[in-house]
């Protein structure tokens, strides 16, 4: 899909932004085959059976110390260990941006928006990601998991990634992603919560956070802004 929708929330539909920020895994890089295997690396290890990639895409949401306590109780922190052991074992050879992405990016940083990252990966993985692409300057702001003092969908990571530059959260300025987990956050921060990537906004899993815009791909997000 890559109209927008009707923002109904709003009752019009979001003009043009001074800000976008950006989920990172799987809208602007493509880290699905890496987080299932080492995600299934750390299940084996703690004695659980394997997800398939479908698993692992509908239930891979929040970060590390918001969702591994509840998957593996009073051992989370051993879990966490083991999974990031496997995932800095393999990340960066495989690290590979969504395909439009880096144009995307320029364009948006010629144009003079302020862009920004909010993820759930954690923070120093996130920033070495980037600067191993060299997209670091594009960002004003790479805010990763444990950097705010609670992870998305919280509004404080969203905060941080404004911090110092003059604009507050609201209708100009756009939460772009690839899950409800990214408009939950978007909507609990007073942003335009926009869906980036294959996903149907009209699936169930948007029912209770849906976003205002949907676009298949990164060239029609882009398109889009440019007519406003």
């Amino acid at each position: 899909m890559s109209q927008p929708l009707a923002a109904a929330a709003a009752g019009r539909s979001p003009g043009r932004p001074r800000a976008l920020i950006f989920d990172w895994d799987n809208t602007l890089v493509d880290s699905w085959p890496t987080i299932h295997d080492a995600l299934n690396q750390t299940l084996a290890a703690m004695g659980h059976a394997p997800w398939t990639i479908e698993e692992s895409r509908e239930r891979v949401r929040l970060s590390l110390r918001d969702s591994f306590p509840r998957l593996f109780g009073e051992r989370w922190e051993e879990a966490r260990q083991i999974y990031m052991a496997a995932f800095l074992s393999m990340h960066m050879e495989r690290l590979a941006p969504v395909p439009g992405a880096a144009s995307l990016l320029e364009g948006l940083n010629e144009a003079g928006f302020y862009l920004a990252v909010v993820s759930n990966k954690t923070g120093p993985i996130l920033r070495r990601e980037a600067e191993k692409l060299g997209w670091t300057h594009h960002f004003r702001r790479l805010v990763g998991a444990t950097d705010a003092a609670a992870d998305k969908p919280h509004a404080a990571p969203v905060l941080m990634a404004l911090e110092g530059s003059e604009i507050l959260p609201g209708r100009d300025v756009w939460f772009v992603g690839d899950t409800a987990v990214d408009m939950e956050c978007a909507i609990n921060s007073g942003c335009v919560p926009v869906l980036l990537g294959p996903a149907d906004p009209r699936d169930a899993e948007f029912s209770r956070y849906r976003p205002e815009l949907a676009f298949h791909d990164s060239d029609a997000l882009f398109l889009h802004i440019r007519t406003l």
